[in-house]
């Protein structure tokens, strides 16, 4: 049996094989660092922890404090300092982007009916770009069906439900104007990814700073493939659809991650006020609605 020492190399290892297959932009990483850590312990970090944890998988002192500024630029962050330390926390409107994307990730795939919108007004197009990043099927310039869960734009927008009984129909319909092939291949990937981390961390303990490094490149490759997959309601998916073992493996290794990667937040992390916790009510959320999952 492999000792933990020897476990650790080999997960060394097998970040080294994920990085290869999916490189990280510095700027799209950080974004993942703060969703998984940052947020659901009050927004803010001391830079030397971006840049310590962003270390770990290959990205330098010097990108990780362009992305920063780019990310405040965008007015994603917004600096503070505390003596000679530098502090970035999240703006209001990221933290609501934040929410919302935690919703979607840590919650569990929801039976969800269907919707035709109609666009009216004005700025047409930009508002259908919108809603196909949302999982919407454009049907003619004005016309688009999908899941019916809240998307932005739609306040007036003639909005109608609709439903079908007919499994082979709906299977054809989705067909017709969803392409699921490069979802279902990015989910595969996902899961060839993860496996054998999963294996190895069954049977062996994670160092703490491993296991956070390891966590978040779970959560950046599982948010990076959800967000893009239109989450049709389950009815419309093939039955050998990947997404839904791939959410359970998500759910499995993150759980299983989580009391050496807290842990290792919870001594290490700080905010200019003080340390950050390893545990708050939203985190005890988050690992509760994935017990669920697991």
């Amino acid at each position: 049996m492999a000792t933990g020492e020897g476990a650790d190399d080999r997960i060394a290892d097998l970040v080294d094989d994920i990085l290869v297959q999916t490189p990280l932009k510095a700027a799209a990483f950080i974004v993942t660092i703060y969703g998984d850590v940052v947020e659901p312990r009050g927004g803010v970090v001391w830079i030397g922890n971006l840049i310590e944890t962003c270390a770990a998988v290959s990205i330098s002192e010097t990108l990780v404090r362009t992305a920063v500024s780019r990310l405040v630029a965008a007015g994603q962050l917004v600096g503070e300092r505390e003596g000679r330390r530098s502090y970035y926390r999240l703006s209001t409107a990221a933290g609501s982007e934040f929410a919302a994307a935690a919703r979607i990730i840590f919650g569990s795939a929801e039976e969800e009916s269907w919707q035709l919108v109609h666009l009216t007004g004005a700025e047409v197009e930009e508002r259908m770009q919108a809603l196909e990043r949302a999982g919407y099927a454009r049907l003619d310039p004005r016309l688009a069906i999908g899941p019916a869960r809240q998307v932005a734009g739609l306040a007036d927008a003639l909005t109608l439900r609709a439903h079908s009984d007919d499994p082979k129909a709906l299977a054809a319909f989705v067909q017709a104007y969803w392409n699921l092939a490069p979802h279902a291949a990015a989910y595969r990937l996902f899961l060839d990814q993860f496996r054998p981390v999963a294996a190895l961390a069954e049977k062996h303990p994670v160092a703490p700073a491993t296991a956070l490094t390891m966590r978040l490149l779970l959560i950046h490759r599982f948010r990076t493939v959800l967000l893009r997959d239109p989450r049709l309601p389950a009815a419309a998916l093939p039955p050998d659809w990947p997404g839904l073992e791939a959410r359970r493996l998500f759910a499995a290794l993150y759980l299983l991650l989580s009391p050496s990667a807290d842990d290792h937040i919870g001594r290490n992390f700080i905010s200019a006020s003080g340390p950050l916790r390893a545990m708050t009510e939203e985190i005890e959320k988050r690992l509760s609605l994935l017990e669920t999952q697991a």
